[in-house]
């Protein structure tokens, strides 16, 4: 672009040629950048100076240690973005982004904002960010602009994507990294991992998040998205599932959130609300997640999704979920409704709660035990601890089998003395 010399760069030029493969964005992201550059630099012109932080690194073995000068373009970046978005060229890429079918995904992670603020948001300060940071502020560099624009089209347009997204977790502690399910973990916050990625993080975490012991913790979702993807994966619902999971795993006031935080192939996507009730911490006393109940969990995850299919399961699963923040005498009804859903059917109450225990008692002591038990709160006295636990308990057994009517059946006919009881999950983990 003769006509334009303040956008040639540097008085040497370009000293490199770059093999784009699509010129039409590469020309308008190329003018974008230099048109914030320039507006950028008359901001710090005026007085709003880009403010620097200076970041110590440690030479070690006595030697003295190197201080480092770090501009911080992204908050400078961020608190401009009106201006920004208003420039000529910041329309003229929004329509060459609108084109082009890879920067789809982009706008979808944004549901409800107009596409091209979506746009702006996860690709246009973004990639004015990294070019600034690669620049050491807004002096113009070519060759730092095409390594950030090479980096970006391969993000773009490559064959495959790597999405993630992570939630905080409150109300367990962990040791190592475990592995829930394919692409989806629990482990521990690396230290500003999130801030790094969100500036805003800070203020939408839970409540000491990061300095308690079971208040340290992430799950990570994460899939291979193709090129042609043009929407996200359904997060809030899978790491919903997987609080649930943990909750009936453990029995610990597990929740996450209140928000997930998403990003694609390394670069931050969105922010999106976790699911209400995943999101609500239940409340009791926090527990520690070791690989035996991880492994629980991993089984009662691939089994939660058969609830869609047993309508009495789903009803079951629901009601126990709330029960964990009602107060009685609702907590008692929520308990004995999910029961009768579960165990129960057009039998009612009474033989959902003797199914039950023969399903939790192991000899003919321990299922008298569990009777009482269940009694006590579905004869309307208020639900102690242990019936509740009996409750919980009992659907892990009814989604470990896998068949619920198949069970019942089994229960029926081991009540007769036709057959032995069905094997349960705890009483193996017990022997």
């Amino acid at each position: 672009m003769p006509e334009l010399p303040e956008r040639r760069g540097s008085g040497r030029g370009v000293t490199e040629s770059v093999a784009v493969r699509a010129p039409h964005l590469y020309r308008a992201l190329r003018c974008f950048c230099l048109a914030a550059f320039s507006l950028l630099s008359q901001e710090d012109e005026r007085g709003e100076s880009l403010p620097f932080v200076v970041e110590e690194h440690a030479s070690g073995r006595g030697r003295a240690s190197l201080y480092e000068y770090r501009p911080l373009v992204r908050s400078y970046v961020d608190a401009r973005v009106d201006r920004l978005a208003a420039l000529a060229d910041a329309q003229i890429a929004l329509e060459e982004l609108a084109r082009e079918p890879a920067a789809a995904v982009y706008a979808a992670a944004h549901a409800g904002r107009r596409g091209d603020r979506a746009l702006i948001r996860t690709i246009l300060l973004p990639l004015l960010t990294d070019v600034g940071e690669a620049c050491g502020g807004f002096d113009w560099d070519d060759a730092a602009f095409e390594r950030v624009y090479e980096a970006f089209e391969r993000t773009l347009l490559g064959e495959r994507r790597l999405y993630a997204a992570l939630a905080p977790v409150v109300g367990l502690s962990i040791g190592a990294t475990l592995e829930l399910a394919d692409g989806l973990r629990i482990r521990l916050a690396a230290t500003g991992e999130l801030a790094a990625h969100w500036p805003e993080a800070s203020g939408l975490l839970p409540e000491d998040f990061g300095r308690e012991p079971d208040r340290l913790c992430v799950l990570e979702l994460e899939r291979v998205l193709d090129r042609s993807a043009a929407e996200t994966p359904d997060a809030p619902g899978e790491l919903g599932d997987a609080v649930s999971a943990l909750r009936l795993a453990t029995a610990a006031p597990v929740a996450a959130g209140p928000v997930l935080f998403e990003r694609l192939d390394w670069r931050p996507l969105g922010i999106r609300p976790v699911l209400p009730i995943a999101a609500t911490d239940p409340g009791g006393e926090p527990t520690r997640l070791d690989p035996f109940r991880a492994q629980l969990t991993s089984d009662l995850l691939s089994r939660l999704g058969r609830a869609e299919e047993d309508p009495e399961l789903a009803e079951a699963l629901d009601r126990w979920e709330l029960s964990l923040f009602a107060q009685e005498p609702f907590r008692s009804e929520q308990l004995r409704e999910a029961l009768t859903a579960l165990l129960g059917g057009p039998d009612g109450i009474w033989a959902a709660t003797v199914r039950a225990a023969v399903l939790l008692g192991e000899t003919g002591r321990d299922r008298a035990s569990e009777l009482e038990r269940l009694r006590s709160f579905t004869h309307g006295d208020a639900a102690g601890r242990s019936a509740a636990d009996a409750v919980r308990k009992a659907i892990v057994e009814t989604l470990v089998h896998g068949d619920r009517t198949a069970l019942i059946s089994s229960l029926d006919e081991a009540l007769l003395g036709v057959r032995p009881r069905p094997a349960g999950y705890f009483a193996a983990l017990a022997s």
